[in-house]
């Protein structure tokens, strides 16, 4: 059997069982299988044992488990992440703040300059900017301890300074000396637990949830900016399509040029902001 007709057969398998992204999950299960890129599916065959385990890969897709947890590996802009149980896995509207990020950093005079990245999971984001941009000195925190191994694995070799800690007391050392701050932070109301798609739930939910209201830890978020930024310093910040004008509120403390980016849905998704005055 051909592995690219092997690959229509599985897209048809996940339709039917209701997978949202039938089509590219098929290729990446296969790919996966067969230990190859998606440029081979056209001339490869399919082994019976290749069958055999791709129908593994589809049993378990069709529970709900995320792809990239059958697979362990994640897309993100130009980089394929190591990812699994524990960690969350980065999405594509995430990307965004890399270019909001990148473009601030093009504005500003020469030198090396401080980038920190709060809530930083995989290191999806400070992996992107340290293979996009060289020059910068990147520091990144993450608190869980199922995360941290995957923080590790996927940022070693690139000089990034991990810590293991809350952010909220984390890198008293760069207060008031940081160019930028990134982050995702969870921001899923809790009382939304119950309505969340089945593969999201797979996510841990220290990542996705920021209690009640969904906007705790993103409060954590403009304390720290608040912070670790110099004057005229940017923070770069996602957020729920449904909070925009309470953080727009949030951060109205302390910041100025503060602007929401809308993801690649249309929907308002991250906030972009500028520290005022130290002090203000």
């Amino acid at each position: 059997m051909r592995a690219w007709d092997l690959v229509l057969e599985v897209s048809e398998q996940l339709a039917e069982a209701g997978v949202t992204t039938p089509a590219a999950d098929a290729r990446w299960l296969v790919c996966h299988a067969l230990e190859c890129d998606s440029a081979a599916l056209i001339l490869r065959d399919a082994s019976p044992g290749d069958r055999d385990r791709v129908a593994g890969f589809v049993a378990r897709r069709k529970t709900g488990e995320p792809v990239q947890h059958i697979t362990g590996r994640a897309p993100f802009r130009y980089e394929t992440l190591d990812v699994g149980p524990g960690v969350f896995i980065p999405r594509p509207e995430t990307e965004l703040l890399v270019d909001e990020v990148l473009a601030h950093l093009a504005g500003l005079p020469a030198g090396r300059h401080r980038v920190v990245e709060l809530c930083a999971g995989s290191g999806a984001i400070t992996r992107s900017l340290a293979r996009e941009r060289g020059g910068l000195e990147l520091h990144a925190v993450e608190r869980s301890s199922d995360a941290w191994p995957w923080l590790l694995r996927n940022l070693e070799g690139l000089g990034v300074d991990c810590r293991r800690e809350d952010m909220s007391e984390a890198f008293h050392d760069l207060d008031a000396r940081v160019d930028v701050v990134v982050a995702n932070p969870p921001y899923v109301p809790t009382g939304l637990r119950g309505r969340l798609p089945a593969e999201v739930t797979h996510d841990p939910a220290e990542a996705l949830f920021g209690g009640e209201d969904g906007l705790e830890a993103i409060r954590v978020v403009h304390s720290v900016a608040r912070r670790l930024l110099a004057p005229g310093g940017l923070v770069a910040m996602e957020h729920d399509q449904s909070h925009a004008e309470q953080v727009r509120g949030i951060f109205s403390d302390g910041f100025s040029e503060i602007r929401t980016v809308r993801d690649l849905a249309g929907y308002p998704r991250h906030l972009v902001a500028r520290r005022g005055r130290i002090g203000g």
